[in-house]
């Protein structure tokens, strides 16, 4: 069950992140995988930083998104590049 949510969350939050950058109406692959990596880098990272542990808070899911925001862009530039 707690790999559906896990799942489900980062799909969400990657689809916010491309829906942020004009990327795309509709959830696919690439937001499932920027959410997921988003969410475990900047989630992870505004967890420890701003409380201090690695329950669910909201700096947690704030830095969720803005980590999702960020492989998106990244994502982007690179595939553009080539």
């Amino acid at each position: 069950m707690l790999i559906l949510c896990i799942l489900g969350f980062g799909m969400l939050v990657g689809w916010l992140a491309q829906l942020a950058l004009g990327q795309g109406s509709k959830p696919n692959g690439q937001s499932l995988i920027a959410g997921i990596v988003g969410s475990f880098v900047g989630g992870t990272l505004a967890s420890l930083i701003f409380d201090g542990d690695l329950d669910i808070h909201a700096s947690g899911l704030l830095g969720s998104f803005i980590g999702a925001v960020i492989v998106v862009a990244i994502w982007n530039a690179v595939a553009n590049r080539g």
